[in-house]
This record gives structure tokens, C-alpha cells and sequence, in this order.
């Protein structure tokens, strides 16, 4: 890898079945403490891992929930510590785990769409949302 090459990395935007039996969704957040932000999870690649498996270990490692990776979402590209990066999404359903807090990620969130719209640092996150929501056909 060159400087010039992007860092790669996977991730997903990870959502449940409201509790609340009302046929919403939930989505889920994560905090990171490095940054003081709050996105989906995801991270780098290890080497020879394939992107469906990197980012279906990043939700478990970051939130601690198994899931069912589904549709894949536009892919992020941006520059980070002067580096390029490219994070390819997927949704995925959250299936069985619990979290427990750690260096990398301190707490998780659960909301509604438009609550994790407005918790999102990111903007782009905020593009990645709306491709999971027309994915899971939400309004």
C-alpha cells in the first residue's frame, strides 16, 4: 500500500425491529471517545479479509450484536488523517448480543431514524442512513 491508496474498510448500518411492536425500526449508533462521534460501526480490513467479513466482525466487535448482513449501501469515500479512505457498507439486521463498552467504541444507541438522523456527526452518515432506510423501504 502507497500513500496514495485508500485506506479500506467495512461497515454496516445496523437496525432492529422496534420493541415498541409499532412496525418502526430502530437504528444503531455507536460512540466513539477517540473522536467524540457518533456513526455506524465500522473499520478496517485485516489482511486477506474480504468486506462482507469485515464488516460483519466490526458490528460484533463495536456493538457486540451477531447480524444478517442484507443489501449493500453506497460506499463512503473521504480523506482521513491525510490519508483516502474507502468504507463499503451494508444494512444488516441485528440478530442476538449485547454490548459492552470498550476503549474503541464506550456506548451504543438505539433510535428512531429521525433521532439518529439528528445524532449522527457526519453528514455523509447522514447520506448512508437514507440509502438504508429506501433499502428497508421506510419512510
Amino acid at each position: 500500500m502507497t500513500d496514495g491508496d485508500p485506506v479500506l474498510a467495512a461497515g454496516c448500518a445496523l437496525w432492529r425491529r422496534s420493541p415498541y411492536g409499532d412496525g418502526g425500526v430502530e437504528i444503531c449508533l455507536v460512540h466513539r471517545p477517540k473522536y467524540d462521534d457518533w456513526s455506524f460501526p465500522k473499520g478496517k480490513l485485516k489482511r486477506g479479509e474480504d468486506e462482507r467479513s469485515a464488516a460483519r466482525r466490526e458490528v460484533l466487535e463495536e456493538t457486540g450484536h451477531h447480524c444478517l448482513i442484507g443489501p449493500r449501501l453506497p460506499t463512503a469515500r473521504y480523506v482521513a488523517g491525510g490519508r483516502p479512505k474507502q468504507v463499503m457498507y451494508w444494512a444488516a439486521e441485528a440478530t442476538t448480543g449485547g454490548f459492552t463498552p470498550g476503549n474503541e467504541v464506550d456506548s451504543i444507541i438505539w433510535l428512531p431514524p429521525a433521532a439518529a438522523r439528528n445524532r449522527l456527526t457526519q453528514p455523509r452518515d447522514r447520506t448512508l442512513l437514507d440509502a438504508l432506510l429506501e433499502a428497508l423501504h421506510v419512510a
